[in-house]
């Protein structure tokens, strides 16, 4: 199946705290000269150009930001590029007044050491992030001196796949600020020709649209060019804001004299093939739709809609049934149906009635749903020619279901029960679920999973995914080329072929000077057997191509790399030992041969003088890494790492650490209080957020107060804002939106995302919860030998970016999030000739202080890092507000 697909990219230059996205102070020094339109807290970003190149589907994109520091002092300057999930990035470079960085790509651990040192340096840092449904975020900053000029270029390669029989490139243009020189450029090369061409914007007028857009195509070329003036960008003919905000799309198709086209250059060759005009095959369809208690509400109420509307689409020659699974099975009939008219409305009252209860069984629901698939052709029940689908729902983990709940064991029974005979569609309602188990289950069994993301048009999304397998024009595709004449054939064979997609196969030939070449395509159509022959004069071949000149380098071979690259790092989502290794190191070296950013790699730019210090670093996670894929022990957030915030936190017997930035030096107490005891940490009136944490002891406490060990078991952060609470204990992490939970193990590695949240557990080490860009704590767990005597497993807690809450924050950390001072004097040794004492005002308090060490356990659970620090006695009497008894409250939340 040719999986839906939209290039996007979403660009963004931003200066100082305007990079976070919040808003900025509506407050603004002035200073004693004008500066020009355009410029944003001294930056002025004077040009942005989009160039693309799209030849044979296969786009070569550029971004490239220009700006200059027209403040009289250094300022910090962010260049943020979303593009799309399935796009590599293959080389990012910085020039600063005429200096240029370069990029290069290298093995991912080697690229993670040289990352982790540019950080603990506090040097520029950037990262591939997924950041929304079809978008992952390319982010750096660098400091850039009063006068200076700087360029940002990014570029990135993708393959356009067919669509609804469309190829669609979808531009979110957010500029932020006026920008002096802004255009796009697409330049579009298809050998076949080109048949529409389409370009559109939902920010502008159509009337501005008019003047500031070109397109046109004749032939093989079509041009698109997008130059809004100055004038035509401003929100109203007054403002300086910028309306360019939303969505640009450009969409095209090729002409289909012939279904299939085959490309060669340089001993390469690309093979396209959709036909048209063919009857649709009957489709045999089980919906497996998740009723469990967590669907209530919305998520029901679209799932309801979407169905409702995919009936009034079926065809009468379609046959169908329904399977839905809670804790147990219901079916709506006994086998499968016929979708005539009658049988429709009977199913659309049953669609109408469905309620959400218990927990979620995935493996009887699946296995239920296939049997009946299995019996109806085996009794011939439906048709010869037909074929057969499971499309299946959840917003569940099987973990916490009932019946078979290890993934392992469903993805085997349900493997064995389709023994390859037609594919499984795996559709994850969600964020809390355990997506790369259904992704790795539909895979094994030749289909794909979607992720149905929480939003308004949940509905719209479950039904698009329908209409794309609605239509299947043969089944059984084998596409076949002479024996002993090419090498290195990506996928060639296909359980399905769906109308308005394409099959995209490449390969190497043996003899790049033959003189012809042909291509069959076989497949079992709704009325006879099929097979499409594509023979290939070399000679005219070349002829049609001489037009190279118009697009970018090999273009073949690279789209050859981009697609093996991209078909083996699927593979190894499902192989195990000595399989995945061979996978891994295929899709390695071809990344670093064609200097491909992917999950496998990462981007250094280095200092071209002497080619050591990394100054920024691209690094792609991607859908994989954002479910499984273990992440660096400490995930710096980028703006973390541009801009070195002062850090906070509470680890050990509890010590709290506070470092205060402009002394260059923290200072440290301790909290004494019985186990059971429920401190407040954070309270911010103004953000709704809430951080307390419950006291433990040790297994076997001593009474006394003094020499008694305690340590936080529990925390509880809550949001009263998103009607969110998370607490955190050493055994689980449990969530819950409003009345519904959802519940984790240390041993998992997840990311669990929403409108302004995330959270990613990284299995026995730590939790990160981020609140939008600008709040963002770290929990650590430390565990201890099970059957130790005395100590048990205990949480640390770690502020690490607090920039986004309010004045009015409180608590035992969180009132030392604003700026304070103090001052150390009169020195000397103390009764441990190791610490020395001080004098210390802080607060309109004398107080004695004694230097020592504390440990910060962020970047190595296990031995930790030596901070110094000035350790105030007595529960912080005197440094913290109030006496500490304060800070006791009745519950976690």
């Amino acid at each position: 199946m040719a999986s839906a697909w939209w290039p996007c990219l979403v660009l963004a230059l931003l200066s100082g705290l305007g990079a976070s996205g919040f808003p900025r102070s509506p407050f603004r020094l002035l200073g004693k000269r004008s500066l020009p339109e355009g410029v944003v807290d001294g930056i002025e970003v004077y040009s942005t150009k989009i160039s693309s190149k799209v030849t044979s589907r296969f786009a070569h994109n550029v971004v490239t930001t220009r700006a200059v520091n027209r403040a009289d002092v250094a300022k910090e300057v962010s260049f943020d590029v979303e593009l799309p999930k399935t796009a590599f990035i293959t080389n990012f470079t910085l020039t600063i007044d005429g200096i240029t960085y370069p990029g290069n790509v290298k093995e991912k651990e080697a690229a993670k050491k040289q990352y982790e040192k540019a950080v603990s340096q506090g040097k520029t840092a950037g990262l591939v992030k997924a950041s929304g449904r079809k978008l992952e975020k390319f982010t750096v900053s660098v400091n850039v001196a009063a006068g200076s000029k700087v360029t940002f270029e990014l570029t990135y390669e993708e393959l356009l796949k067919r669509h609804k029989g469309k190829y669609e490139m979808y531009l979110k243009v957010q500029p932020k600020q006026l920008v002096k020189h802004f255009e796009i450029e697409v330049d579009i090369f298809e050998p076949q020709g080109i048949s529409m061409l389409d370009a559109e914007a939902s920010f502008i007028t159509n009337d501005i649209l008019g003047s500031a857009l070109t397109k046109s195509f004749s032939g093989k070329k079509g041009h698109v060019s997008f130059k809004p003036t100055m004038d035509q960008q401003r929100s109203c003919s007054n403002c300086t804001d910028s309306l360019l905000n939303g969505d640009f799309t450009i969409t095209y198709d090729v002409n289909r004299e012939s279904p299939a086209n085959v490309q060669i250059v340089n001993g390469y060759f690309v093979h396209f093939f959709a036909p048209q005009g063919l009857p649709v095959v009957p489709k045999n369809v089980v919906f497996v739709i998740d009723i469990s208690g967590s669907m209530e509400g919305r998520k029901l109420k679209q799932t309801k809609d979407a169905l409702l509307k995919i009936l009034d689409d079926m065809k009468e020659e379609d046959y169908l049934n329904f399977i839905l699974f809670s804790g147990h099975v219901d079916t709506w009939k006994e086998s499968l149906v016929q979708a005539t008219a009658e049988n429709l409305q009977e199913a659309r009252a049953f669609v109408r009635n469905m309620r959400s209860t218990g927990l979620t069984n995935i493996n009887d629901g699946l296995l239920t749903g296939i049997s009946m698939l299995n019996q109806a052709r085996e009794a011939h029940v439906v048709p010869e020619r037909s074929t057969s689908i499971v499309i299946m729902l959840t917003d569940g983990d099987a973990n916490v279901g009932e019946g078979v709940s290890r993934p392992e064991k469903i993805q085997e029974n349900v493997r064995n029960a389709i023994g390859g005979k037609f594919p499984l569609y795996n559709l994850g309602f969600g964020n809390n679920l355990n997506y790369n188990f259904l992704e790795a289950m539909a895979l094994e069994n030749h289909g794909v999973a979607r992720r149905i993301y929480e939003d308004s048009d949940a509905d719209l999304q479950l039904q698009g995914f329908y209409e794309e397998v609605a239509n299947p024009l043969l089944t059984g595709v084998e596409v076949e080329y002479p024996e002993n004449a090419i090498l290195d054939l990506t996928q060639n064979s296909y359980h399905h072929f769906y109308d308005g997609s394409e099959i995209v196969v490449a390969g190497r030939l043996v003899d790049e000077h033959m003189n012809s070449f042909k291509a069959d395509v076989k497949g079992h159509g709704a009325i006879n057997d099929l097979t499409f022959t594509e023979d290939v004069d070399m000679k005219e071949m070349e002829k049609a191509l001489q037009e190279q000149d118009y697009i970018f380098g090999n273009y073949i071979e690279r789209l050859w790399a981009y697609l093996t690259i991209e078909q083996l790092l699927e593979k190894r989502k499902n192989a195990h030992g000595e399989q995945k290794e061979n996978l891994t190191a295929q899709a390695l070296d071809l990344s670093l041969k064609y200097h491909f950013v992917t999950p496998l790699t990462s981007m250094v730019v280095t200092k071209p003088e002497d080619n050591e210090d990394m100054d920024a670093i691209a690094d792609k996670l991607g859908e994989e890494r954002e479910d499984t894929s273990v992440t660096p022990s400490w995930p710096y957030s980028t703006s973390y790492l541009s801009s070195p915030n002062p850090y906070y936190y509470v680890d050990g017997d509890p010590h709290f650490i506070i470092q205060v930035p402009e002394k260059d030096d923290a200072l440290c107490f301790n909290i004494d209080e019985d186990p059971g005891t429920v401190l407040r940490l954070i309270q911010d009136p103004a953000t709704g957020l809430t951080v307390n944490g419950q006291i433990i002891g040790d297994k076997r406490g001593s009474p006394d107060s003094k020499t008694r060990k305690t340590y936080f078991g529990k925390l509880g952060i809550a949001s009263a804002h998103m009607d969110l609470q998370i607490e955190v204990t050493t055994e689980k992490i449990t969530l819950w939106n409003g009345a519904v939970s959802s519940t984790f193990s240390w041993l998992d590695t997840v990311t669990i995302t929403q409108d302004g949240l995330s959270v990613t557990i990284n299995r026995k080490k730590n939790m990160v919860v981020s609140f939008g860009d600008g709040v963002t704590f770290v929990v650590v767990l430390h565990q201890v030998w099970k059957k130790h005597p005395i100590h048990q497993d205990f949480l640390g807690f770690y502020v690490v970016d607090s920039h986004r809450m309010s004045a009015q924050t409180h608590g035992l950390l969180g009132q030392f999030f604003h700026p304070f001072d103090f001052k150390v004097s009169d020195i000397h040794p103390g009764s441990d000739p190791t610490k020395p004492e001080a004098t210390m005002v802080v607060k309109n308090h004398l107080l004695t202080v004694t230097r020592g060490y504390q440990k910060d356990y962020r970047k190595d659970i296990s031995v930790g890092m030596k901070v110094a620090c000035w350790f105030v006695h007595n529960n912080g009497e005197g440094l913290i507000d109030g006496v500490h008894t304060d800070y006791i409250v009745p519950n976690l939340f």
